[in-house]
């Protein structure tokens, strides 16, 4: 059996609690995988997810100069447009640089990955 690596991972956060360590933890892991050479995607989804991938959020962390610090290292960032649209958060609202994407989107990508064999993880 041929021996598999890792070269792509799918970090998803669907919970985004000021009080949650999920969010610092996503964004952690971003930098620490792709500082290690591998392509990392995020998704946001769920309404509670989606918004670390609003602009202009206060208050420490601080969570959008820690996105734009993981697209700088280039980790991809796609926010769903179904939980954005359910809390009334338009796409001109997303922090420059994250995609906006449709939930068959999301479904997709789980799928890409789980078929190719690369790591998904779920906060």
């Amino acid at each position: 059996m041929p021996e598999r690596k890792v070269t792509k991972v799918l970090l998803f956060l669907k919970n985004m609690v000021y009080e949650s360590t999920s969010p610092m933890e996503i964004l952690r892991f971003a930098k620490y995988f792709r500082k290690k050479g591998i392509d990392v995607v995020v998704v946001l989804w769920g309404p509670m997810g989606v918004i670390l991938a609003k602009k202009g959020k206060q208050g420490t962390p601080p969570y959008d100069e820690r996105v734009r610090e993981c697209m700088e290292m280039g980790v991809k960032f796609k926010c769903c447009e179904l939980a954005s649209a359910m809390i009334g958060f338009e796409k001109d609202e997303l922090i420059e640089g994250v995609e906006m994407i449709h939930s068959f989107e999301v479904a997709d990508l789980m799928l890409e990955y789980c078929e190719e064999g690369q790591l998904v993880i779920n906060l």
